[in-house]
């Protein structure tokens, strides 16, 4: 089994999840939809609208979001000022 090179594309979408962390200005809760909105071309109300609705399919949404809550990284910003 050979690896093959992952493409520049599929590089640049791994950079931003990487990169991806709470929004610290744009948040409600705990700033998981405003972080999306911020890394994302997606606004944040259309984040926190796809949370929302997943939440009727099962509880995905809040599960997905207590998950992020507590594995992404706080906003750089966050304590300053």
């Amino acid at each position: 089994m050979t690896h093959q090179p992952i493409d520049e594309e599929k590089s640049e979408v791994f950079k931003t999840l990487r990169e991806m962390r709470k929004s610290s200005e744009d948040k409600k809760i705990a700033g998981i939809c405003g972080g999306f909105g911020e890394y994302t071309p997606l606004p944040s109300w259309l984040w926190r609208a796809i949370f929302l609705t997943s939440l009727f399919f099962g509880g995905v949404g809040l599960i997905a979001y207590v998950i992020l809550w507590i594995c992404m990284p706080a906003s750089k910003q966050a304590g300053k000022g």
